[in-house]
């Protein structure tokens, strides 16, 4: 039987085998890892306790919140500010070979219990259409895992005033280049708080915060026969504050909203043959939808085919091994402990440290 972490780390180690203004700044954020609170531990075990007295010989629980800070700009107007904040609490059983979730936003103890026996229910009623008994493989326990992403000062300590001020400056300084006529900018900003927690003895807290500054200039050539644009200036990382700063984007606009001007007269490519150099800004959404995709389990396995269609890695159990992905000088390297790597981690969803692999 496949499952979703051998799947993924095979099917990698596969692929390569076979194939400005200065803004206040605020404090930084403290260095120390986040310990758990006592009262959402709390909430953890008790979900975990009624989920064994309902007859689970696995489960796991989740309380996750998710904040979202996103403002938009274009020339010297602000156009939205978005502020999202959710919360909730999953938990997942394995009951006779069988899985079954319920999921609740009621942050009390009675909520938490109460969806752990929901999941249980639907646990049973799914295995009526079970094919074969799921065996759940342990892996090492956490039992006071912590981790964040070393950011290092947090966007939610930075005024919207000092964010849009950014922004508007940036656009004036793109205004400025030959031909330019319309900018769009924005920055966003994501923090996940996650706290995870087994009957294996796992309990693990990580806190992780995402940052992308964006900024997209639109040139028009004078008889307005023609319009270029220069946005993908800045990729998103899993930094803070600084990162946005790092950026110097008041200083770097102008140059930007120059090189849109400059497409407007740009030589077209002539047809031939040319060595292909991909910029990393484009590279990583080739990587994505040639490797990505087709590697994701649920397309590979059938049960997926929604936006971006099957996978030729199907069916999984007769790809792995004997699928060539490219030549051999094609290399694919997979780790999810890169400094500032979007999908870096200390513990994935089902509790277990990611390995890096070739």
């Amino acid at each position: 039987m496949t499952d979703r972490r051998d799947f993924l780390k095979t099917t990698g180690a596969a692929a390569a085998v076979l194939a400005a203004t200065q803004v206040g700044l605020p404090r930084p954020a403290e260095a120390q890892e986040p310990a758990m609170d006592a009262a959402t531990r709390d909430l953890l075990m008790a979900a975990l306790n009624a989920a064994r007295s309902a007859g689970a010989s696995f489960a796991d629980a989740r309380i996750a919140r998710q904040r979202q800070n996103f403002i938009f700009t274009r020339e010297q107007q602000i156009q939205n500010v978005v502020d999202t904040d959710s919360i909730g609490c999953g938990v997942r059983v394995l009951v006779d070979g069988t899985w079954g979730f319920a999921a609740t936003r009621r942050m009390t103890r009675d909520a938490v219990a109460a969806v752990a026996r929901q999941a249980a229910g639907i646990a049973r009623a799914n295995r009526v259409a079970r094919d074969r008994a799921i065996e759940w493989l342990p892996v090492e326990a956490a039992p006071a895992g912590t981790w964040r992403n070393p950011f290092r000062i947090d966007p939610w300590s930075v005024s919207v005033e000092d964010k849009a001020n950014l922004l508007i400056q940036s656009n004036a300084a793109a205004m400025r280049a030959a031909n330019v006529s319309f900018v769009n900018s924005a920055l966003f900003f994501v923090k996940e708080e996650k706290n995870y927690a087994n009957t294996d003895g796992s309990v693990i807290a990580q806190t992780i915060v995402r940052s992308w500054p964006s900024f997209q200039a639109t040139a028009v050539a004078p008889d307005r026969s023609d319009f270029q644009i220069r946005d993908s200036a800045m990729a998103p990382m899993q930094r803070g504050w600084e990162y946005v700063l790092e950026q110097d984007m008041v200083h770097n606009a102008e140059r930007w909203g120059e090189e849109a001007s400059q497409k407007l007269t740009a030589k077209p490519v002539d047809v031939g043959r040319y060595d292909l150099v991909l910029d990393p800004g484009n590279m990583w959404l080739t990587v994505h939808e040639s490797i990505g995709h087709p590697t994701e389990l649920d397309r590979a396995m059938g049960y997926e085919a929604n936006y971006a269609g099957t996978s030729f890695l199907a069916p999984p159990v007769r790809m792995l091994g004997n699928f060539k992905y490219g030549p051999e000088f094609m290399n694919i390297q997979g780790d999810r402990s890169q400094e500032g790597g979007l999908s870096t981690i200390g513990w994935d969803d089902d509790g277990v440290r990611p390995e890096d692999f070739l």
